[in-house]
């Protein structure tokens, strides 16, 4: 396990303890939400009853595989408690997510949770969004006319040399579990999330964007030998 695995399994670890029995909980996508699905199925295992719903097919398939309990979000809703990680966060709890492609699909399941728990790595934790590319889910049809939209929304806002780049894996464009394309967005810094995901949201053929935007309650962010916790207020 590297150093930034266990930093993983640190956040993961303490997540766990605001965990109930009898809670519904939106599973997350990715290495440190898979990091939390690992250390619950054992106490799942040893009688605790939580009911799960999945943010990606990846996640139903490990959780069911685990031994933990899924269901669908329309039955359970409004969950407990999402707990998911993050490709950026700030101190602000405001993130960017969908490096896994599950953006839709998280920001669905957070939004129909009344508490959301980040967990990350200490390098996750940022003092302005936007080094890490913005991915943002669109449907296939017209894609590059949806592309050239997205272009001009980024540069009336001040992003006048932002491209979106479709993503690939293997030379094959990168598909949702919801059949849609993802484009990467590339701003180096950003200087007012909520502008931009607003005019992101506007864009005809944008189906969503990785701008998590006030809905993150908790971030856990560990540290070598201590683990952070920060609390949204107001």
């Amino acid at each position: 396990m590297t150093s930034q695995d266990s930093l993983k399994r640190d956040a993961a670890a303490k997540a766990l303890e605001f965990v109930r029995p009898g809670m519904k909980l939106g599973l997350g996508t990715g290495s440190t939400a898979e990091a939390f699905v690992d250390l619950l199925a054992p106490l799942v295992r040893d009688g605790l009853d939580v009911t799960g719903v999945a943010t990606s097919e990846r996640t139903a398939l490990k959780a069911r595989a685990l031994g933990i309990a899924l269901d669908e979000l329309d039955r359970l809703a409004p969950l407990d408690l999402t707990v998911d990680g993050a490709d950026e966060a700030d101190h602000s709890l405001d993130l960017i997510k969908g490096a896994g492609a599950a953006l839709l699909r998280e920001k669905i399941v957070a939004a129909s949770s009344r508490e959301m728990i980040v967990i990350a790595d200490e390098s996750k934790l940022v003092a302005q969004l936007g080094k890490f590319a913005l991915p943002v889910e669109i449907i296939p049809f017209g894609q590059a006319t949806t592309l050239a939209r997205i272009a001009r929304a980024c540069a009336a806002l001040g992003y006048r040399d932002v491209k979106a780049t479709l993503r690939r894996k293997d030379g094959a464009l990168v598909r949702t579990d919801s059949g849609n394309l993802v484009c990467d967005c590339a701003f180096g810094a950003i200087k007012d999330a909520a502008a931009l995901g607003a005019a992101l949201s506007a864009v005809t053929g944008v189906v969503e964007h990785g701008l998590f935007i006030g809905i993150a309650t908790m971030l856990i962010i560990a540290h070598p030998g201590r683990v952070e916790i920060i609390r949204r207020t107001g």
